[in-house]
Order: C-alpha cells, then structure tokens, then sequence
C-alpha cells in the first residue's frame, strides 16, 4: 500500500464512528471489561437505558468465592457440579473458582462495601452451598457492585458512554463481525470497532413471572442468532424459587439469602414441605425447590417465614426487602411473604470459550448472555455474579486488537413498512405462551404446541418503526423460538429442564 492509499484508509476511519472495543451492555461482566480494555484503547458502552439499569442491579444475594479457611476450591467446584448436574465445563469451573478469591479483592479494593465484622469479610450460605462463602452487602450486593464500576467507569478518560441507545444488529460479513447498527436519537447509525463484547444480561422478560427487570429481553442472545452464532443448553433457564406472589403486583425477587438465614417454606396449612422432596430442605438447589414451590401452591398458597429469626437482625441483614415489602402492606419480621418461583437467569447462552471467543471473529460475550458451560443445568446460587466478573477479567489477557484497514460496504438498516400489529399484543402472547408451555415443568406436547403458536406469531410480525419496544418484541420472539427447540430437542429431565411424562 503506497503512502496516499494508506492516507485515504486513515481518513476514512477518522471519518467513521471507530472505537477499539465496543461493549454492548452495562452490567457487572461490560463495565469491569471496559475498565480493563481502556487501559489498551478506546471503548464505548452502549446501554439501552441508564447505565445503572441492568440485572447485576437487581442482584440481591451477594456473590459466591471460597474466603474462608474452612472452606477450599474442591467444595466450592464440586457444589457447583452438583447444583449443575453435571453438565457443566469442568476446566471452566475450576477457572472461575480458582480466580474468584482475588477478583472479589479487587472489587474491595475499588470500593465495594462488602459486609465487614473484625475486620473480616462476613459470609453467608445459601442453597447447594456446602460452605458459607457469600460475601454480601446487605441485600443489595449487585446495586453496590454496580454503582462502584459506574463510578470508576464515568471517571475514565477513554471510556464513552451511549445511554438510550439500542443495539439493533451486528454488522457480519464472512464470519467477522466489524461494528453494530445502532438506534440512537431516532436515528438507525452504524458503529465500528475492532472488538465488539455482547454483555447484555438475561431474558427473563420472554416470562409472565420474572424477577429480571424489563430491560432483559433477550436482545443479545437474539442479535448473535441473526449474525450465525452458536448457542447452547438454552433450555435451561432457571427459575427462582421465591419471588413476590401478590395479585396485581409485579415479581419481586425474594432472595435465597434468607433460606440461607433460617427462613422456611409453608403451604396452606402453615405446615414445612421441603422435607418431602429433598432432605436439604429449603437449601436444596433452586431447580429442586422451584417444583416444590410449583407443585404445593396448586393446593393453595406458598410462604416463606423468617418471623421465628430475630427481628432486629432480620431487618439489618435485609433492609431492601423489609422496606420494600412493608411498602405494601408485608412485616417481614411478623408476617409470611407469599412467594412463587419465577423466570431468573439463562445458564445457557452464545458458545464462547475461555477466552470468551464466540464462532465469529472478533466477536465475544460473558455475563449472563454467553454460555461458558459454567452452570450447566442449573446455576448454583450467587455464582452469577463471580462468572461475569472472573470472565470478563480474565479475557482481555488473551485479546489482541487489530484495527481493520479494511471494512467493507453495509447498507443503511431497512425497516418493514407493512404493518404488523400492535407489539405489545404479541409480547403478551409469548410471554403467556412461555410460562404455560415452556416454563417450570413441560410436556412433550406442550412444547410441540407453543413452538407451532410462536412460529405463527414471527411470520406475522417485524418491527416497522424506530421504536425501541418493536425491536425488543422481535427479539423475545426469536429467543422464545430457540429455548423451545432445545428443550424440544432433550427429551429428558435434566437440571432446570423438567419434562413431566
């Protein structure tokens, strides 16, 4: 290349929106990535509404690490292999659990205000855990977590931030992803960049009961589909056992914190049941109590009851969730609360390898939308949050950027002008469809139906407009599609997949 064709390529690039990194997401997994790559380039953070909206925000537990020295790595994989049952990645397990020690330092060491007695951590146990190893700050672990890496991230140099803007597709040609369309102040632009990370979170919404926030539709999982990426075990999605049952109120999670702090589980007769589905009781894995909780609240309604525990520590221990609730009407130290189980995380997701590397070059994913095969079957409690930030720390060791001299031709984004019907009719089908069929426990049958129901709905409908809520119903739609072909495809149970025969 001769000195003017290299100058006309530079200016071209200059002419272009190009970043080195472009993180699509503002959870746990994006915003500790892009703290890292700064230090390598430039990055810009592409969130569909604030930065501070995401699930790692909603994460109320704490997360999980071997802290304590009577506690070691061998308990913590093997527990995680278990609550799995036993699909996970081996090699990545080990990964996260040997590096998860040092990155909850690291999170320390920025800020985060993890509970402290003696100047120690302080832990706690929650279901399928042999071990206290959660380290927690109150019951707000995620938004403290959050506002930490927000913080640190607003005050980088070399980070942009896009609030309200929505990833609408990836730009692939040739199994190379180059950038993203974007949809920003009404405006459908494109984006380059040598690196583009998926960090989108869950898709919960795809559920009438979920305890994700209505951000978590799926969109990343659905945009990699598009553009040729391998998905995998998207059948598994896990149901947390204990979210606010109340008419007319929206899900709200119930964390498995206080199960792990002696709360207990009632039917209708006030009686415990946990003991007739596994001798762990209300510590079982979340798949087991979920079909407990699923099963006992046909006869009536399901309660969980802390008010035999002390109530000054109660309200210490969670102060979100005791305020909240007595916002309605709910004591938490005098009264039971009215739970059910409800959509909560995706163990499946985008194939990555350890290097967060999906099929298509220069295109990665973690946090909840990739599938490192971690979770296998089923999360184990408070692991979520230690897989996006072991991971999403971990990849940019391996990563080597180069920016392409060459990007080739896209065309501007074409909307359907037919009209297609109201997307909120349509998101309310799936959702319905989703729970009843593809839900907490399937049948054959059932599956066979709502796949035949959604693939009715997608020849139907397309977004025609730039608006926000179209595009998230396509994608809902679409991921709906793909849980329902994995779970039509395992035949038997297996972790959160249950199939009644």
């Amino acid at each position: 290349m001769n000195k003017l064709q290299s100058s006309c390529e530079a200016f071209k690039l200059s002419a272009m929106k190009y970043y080195d990194f472009i993180v699509i997401g503002s959870g746990i997994s994006g915003l500790n990535f892009a703290l890292n790559a700064s230090e390598k380039g430039k990055v810009l953070i592409i969130t569909k509404k604030h930065i501070l909206e995401s699930n790692t925000n909603y994460a109320q537990g704490g997360i999980a690490a071997v802290l304590d020295k009577l506690d070691n790595f061998k308990k913590h994989i093997d527990d995680t292999l278990e609550a799995g049952a036993y699909h996970n990645n081996k090699q990545a397990v080990r990964y996260m659990v040997t590096h998860g020690p040092k990155l909850i330092n690291k999170l320390a060491q920025l800020g985060v205000p993890f509970a402290e007695k003696d100047q120690k951590l302080m832990l706690t146990k929650e279901g399928g855990h042999s071990a206290k190893r959660i380290a927690f700050v109150g019951d707000r672990t995620g938004n403290a977590i959050e506002k930490t890496l927000v913080k640190a991230v607003h005050e980088h140099s070399k980070i942009t931030i896009w609030e309200n803007s929505f990833a609408v597709d990836l730009l692939v040609k040739n199994k190379k992803c180059y950038g993203l369309y974007v949809l920003k102040n009404n405006k459908i632009e494109k984006v380059f960049a040598s690196a583009v990370i998926l960090a989108t979170g869950g898709l919960g919404q795809v559920y009438k009961k979920t305890t994700n926030p209505n951000i978590s539709t799926g969109d990343g999982f659905a945009m990699a589909a598009r553009a040729g990426c391998k998905v995998k075990d998207l059948e598994f999605v896990q149901f947390h056992p204990t979210a606010l049952d109340l008419p007319r109120r929206k899900s709200f999670l119930i964390s498995e914190a206080l199960r792990g702090e002696g709360a207990v589980l009632r039917n209708n007769n006030g009686e415990r049941f946990m003991s007739k589905y596994d001798k762990r009781k209300e510590l079982a894995p979340r798949d087991i109590v979920a079909r407990a909780i699923f099963q006992e609240s046909k006869k009536g309604t399901v309660c969980l009851d802390i008010t035999h525990e002390n109530s000054k520590i109660t309200q210490e221990r969670f102060p979100t969730i005791h305020k909240k609730l007595k916002k309605i009407g709910i004591d938490i130290t005098k009264q039971c609360i009215p739970v059910s189980p409800a959509a909560h995380y995706a163990c499946g997701g985008i194939q990555v390898n350890l290097k967060g590397e999906t099929n298509i070059k220069n295109l990665y994913a973690f946090g909840e939308v990739a599938c490192t095969g971690v979770h296998g079957a089923n999360r184990l409690g408070s692991n979520s949050l230690l897989e996006a930030v072991v991971f999403s720390d971990q990849i940019l060791e391996k990563l080597k950027i180069s920016k392409s001299k060459k990007i080739p031709s896209f065309p501007p984004y074409l909307l359907n002008k037919k009209s297609s019907g109201k997307f909120s009719y349509v998101k309310q089908r799936i959702k319905k469809i989703m729970w009843n069929y593809v839900g907490i426990i399937r049948t054959e049958k059932g599956l066979s139906e709502a796949l035949k129901t959604l693939m009715k709905l997608k020849k139907s409908f397309h977004p025609t407009s730039k608006n926000i809520k179209e595009f998230e119903t396509q994608n809902l739609l679409e991921i709906a599609i793909l849980i329902t072909k994995a779970a039509i495809k395992r035949k038997k149970s297996l972790g959160c997949h249950f199939i009644d025969s």
